[in-house]
């Protein structure tokens, strides 16, 4: 390559020479996918695409972009040849690969649009994506088939559409973002091998859903936010995106804490985010950087899907702030907890008003 660069589509081929045994279907499968992710990023870097439908998708409203992209996901990926099936955030049900079509052995799960309420302030929004194996001797996959722990993932990534486009993959050896060019139209990589620090001092969550958190969220925020003469004698540093895209590239470039936690907004609700096309390939994205990810209560690899959408709490990143969030978890299960108190929850605090 010119100056030496590797692009997106040769580094799959250069990985899938290093292993044992080579799966150019796999190989194939990811290249469809960077072919939407381009399409996509074109489409958003235009912002010609606003309003609302009136439908939705599994209670949000969808947006134009939203519906475009999920088209180009299955455009660019269902006929490749390599899937035996297709589950997306905007649809309900699994989508079949055409008859007409070869049927492979994967199984593709996505969010073709992650962040879409960010679109119209410039926000940057992304694309996630898994790779699972159809299990043996399926050639049209079924709703059942997609029901597989995070951990049998074989690939997984996202798409982020910020000032710059980037992929972030991994492959179950390490973590790797590659960075648009669009003079050449390739996915360049800039970020080998990423690492998550395992300490940090910045976390991110939603303040307002804070009289909802259970307490083990609601112990570890005040401690943060105690700063320097609290319990943990550290100042911390917090944001808020509302992407998890976003939350995450952010994470990966310098380390931190994301929480969408379990709460008692919507008890009908588990958590924010869906497992299969959500939370498990960020999951193992974090894990292969050296981070971790936990529901609060078990590792987020290892939950058995139990629904295509399924929704589970989140909290992932730097390893020993997730650790010391699942530790709280228990502890407040046995009794063992006992609760920091910080002014600034109290009455007449930032977050809670006088009766």
């Amino acid at each position: 390559m010119p100056n030496g660069r590797t692009t997106l589509s040769k580094f799959l081929i250069e990985q899938q020479h290093r292993r044992p045994e080579a799966d150019t279907d796999l190989t194939a499968l990811l290249n469809d996918v960077q072919t939407a992710c381009k399409y996509i990023a074109s489409a958003i870097s235009r912002g010609a695409l606003k309003g609302q439908l009136g439908g939705t998708a599994q209670g949000n409203v969808q947006k134009e972009l939203d519906i475009l992209a999920n088209e180009i996901f299955l455009e660019s990926c269902a006929l490749g040849g390599q899937l035996a099936g297709l589950l997306s955030e905007e649809m309900e049900d699994v989508y079949p690969v055409p008859s007409e079509a070869r049927r492979g052995r994967f199984l593709l799960a996505f969010d073709p649009l992650d962040g879409s309420s960010n679109i119209d302030v410039n926000v940057s929004v992304g694309s996630i994506f898994s790779i699972l194996k159809a299990p043996e001797g399926v050639a049209a996959a079924g709703a059942q088939d997609f029901l597989q722990p995070g951990v049998r993932q074989v690939a997984a990534g996202y798409a982020i559409y910020g000032p710059v486009a980037m992929i972030v993959l991994t492959m179950g050896d390490g973590v790797h973002g590659f960075t648009l060019d669009r003079e050449i139209g390739a996915y360049i990589l800039t970020h080998p091998n990423l690492r998550i620090p395992e300490d940090t001092r910045e976390f991110a969550i939603n303040t307002s859903n804070a009289r909802f958190w259970e307490p083990p969220v609601r112990r570890y925020v005040e401690e943060c936010v105690a700063g320097r003469s609290g319990p943990r004698e550290a100042d911390f540093t917090m944001r808020w995106i509302a992407s998890m895209v976003a939350e995450v590239h952010r994470i990966l470039m310098r380390g931190g804490l994301f929480m969408y936690p379990r709460d008692t907004k919507d008890p009908d609700r588990a958590g924010r985010f869906r497992l299969i096309y959500e939370a498990n390939p960020m999951s193992m994205i974090v894990e292969q950087a050296g981070g971790a990810a936990s529901s609060g209560y078990q590792r987020i690899l290892d939950v058995q899907p139990e629904e295509l959408h399924q929704r589970i709490p989140v909290i992932l990143g730097s390893r020993n702030e997730v650790l010391r969030l699942e530790r709280y978890h228990v502890e407040h299960a046995e009794g063992k907890d006992q609760p920091f108190e910080s002014p600034l929850f109290n009455t007449r605090s930032l977050y809670m008003q006088p009766g």
